[in-house]
Formats: structure tokens, C-alpha cells, sequence
């Protein structure tokens, strides 16, 4: 994602095991797939680092431009998911999510007919209904 013009993704860390079963599918696509060349030549501003940390499951993390990082663990996972985190932090600001406001709605009068309690039961009440002309 770029913010004015300037991609917010500086560094992206690639971290798995090289003997362990829940990076087998990291190691294959590190090895096999050419994905990961033509991602960093569309994006030339991006490190890419490849590390092995043996006796842990792996993981990508992505470094943002305001100092901000995401940690996302792949153990287990598939080519295509692989994928789709690169380009989830590729188009991530690296923000925090804030939430904003409070209430949805707010209003200045309070409710007409009042506050509802459960101990408000009209299923068995019966009204008596006169029309005025």
C-alpha cells in the first residue's frame, strides 16, 4: 500500500526451520517457486530476507516505514497462502487499527418509548383498541 505516493513495506522477513515438518512447505517454495524472484522484482523497494531458525515454526514478517512490524506464522500452511500473505503486507500500511468514535449513533433527546427491560413480557397481555372518528 502506498500512503502520498510512498510504498509503506521496507523489509520482509522470511524465517523457517530447514529441517522441521511445519516449514516444509516454506522450504519447497523458497526452492521451487519463482513467485518469490518475481515479487521482489515488481517490488524493488523491498528487502527480502531469508533466514533459517532452526527448532521453530516459521514465520514472515513484514517491517513498515513508521517503525511498525507484523508477524504472520505460515506453519503448515499452503503455496497459495503463502502468496496471498506477501501481498497482505504489501498492502498493509503497518498502522495500528483505531478505532474511532464511540457510540454509532448518538442522539441529543432520549429514546420515546423509553428503555426496554426483559422484564417488559407483552406476549400475554391483551389490548383493548378504540378508533376515534
Amino acid at each position: 500500500m502506498a500512503t502520498r505516493g510512498i510504498p509503506q513495506l521496507r523489509k520482509l522477513s522470511i524465517r523457517y526451520c530447514e529441517h522441521g515438518g511445519s516449514s516444509n512447505t516454506v522450504r519447497n517454495y523458497l526452492q521451487q517457486s519463482p513467485h518469490i524472484i518475481d515479487f521482489a522484482k515488481a517490488n524493488p523497494h523491498v528487502r527480502i530476507i531469508v533466514k533459517p531458525r532452526n527448532g521453530h515454526h516459521p514465520y514472515i514478517q513484514g517491517d513498515y516505514i513508521t517503525g511498525q512490524a507484523k508477524q504472520i506464522c505460515v506453519k503448515n500452511t499452503t503455496e497459495k497462502r503463502l502468496r496471498e500473505v506477501f501481498n497482505m503486507l504489501k498492502n498493509t500500511s503497518g498502522r495500528k487499527i483505531v478505532r474511532l468514535g464511540g457510540l454509532a449513533v448518538r442522539g441529543d433527546c432520549p429514546s420515546i418509548q423509553g428503555v426496554w427491560t426483559p422484564m417488559l413480557s407483552l406476549k400475554e397481555s391483551s389490548f383493548d383498541i378504540k378508533i376515534v372518528e
